[in-house]
């Protein structure tokens, strides 16, 4: 993946973006973004970074690699984290697009343009910005920023499942694997689930 999209948008002098996140999905722990701004006329040519891509499609081993690389070479990097109890609260979404403000809000450097993977951002910053469907596998920067906002999710998940044995976080990531619902089935859900995903397997109405 080359800076293509990139480029005609540093031309216009525009310091960019890439927004992205991990953890919609799963059962437990908290939804992160990641926010990435690249120097103006980066190119990736003869680094590790030739690599990049979306992250759903690199191994762990790869994303581990990237993740160093991305941020020596940005010209700047934030993580945001929602934990699963103020997804309960505001539900899935909105925690979503807090996580991404939160992750831009953090940059020491605003930038003048946010490029934000999927088809809808509720923004409440001052910046304007793009969706793209499927950015992580077009947009070099949003692709940065899955790499980091996953990364960093899994550390995290890895150390819960230290701190919740029985669940098996750090192989699963709290996705809903057949051995997670059994787990939950046995042991009922741990302090870090989202009490507002129900699970059909359970018998658990929506």
């Amino acid at each position: 993946m080359i800076t293509d999209y990139e480029w005609p948008l540093w031309q216009q002098s525009r310091r960019i973006c890439g927004i992205d996140e991990a953890g919609r999905g799963p059962l437990a722990g908290p939804v992160v973004a990641a926010a990435v701004v690249f120097p103006h006329w980066f190119r990736p040519d003869g680094t590790l970074l030739e690599l990049l891509n979306d992250s759903k499609k690199l191994s762990a081993n790869e994303r581990n690699i990237l993740a160093p690389a991305i941020k020596s070479s940005a010209a700047c990097w934030a993580v945001a984290a929602v934990e699963h109890d103020t997804i309960d609260r505001i539900n899935i979404l909105q925690a979503t697009m807090l996580a991404m403000n939160d992750a831009v809000k953090s940059l020491p450097t605003m930038p003048e343009l946010l490029l934000v993977d999927g088809n809808r951002f509720y923004s409440k910053l001052p910046i304007p910005y793009q969706t793209i469907v499927k950015g992580d596998a077009k947009v070099f920067s949003i692709a940065a920023a899955s790499v980091l906002a996953k990364t960093y999710r899994d550390e995290l998940m890895v150390a819960y499942g230290a701190q919740y044995p029985h669940y098996g976080f750090e192989r699963h990531a709290g996705y809903a694997t057949k051995a997670h619902v059994e787990a939950i089935r046995q042991y009922g859900r741990c302090p870090i689930h989202r009490l507002s995903f129900k699970l059909r397997q359970l018998g658990e109405k929506p």
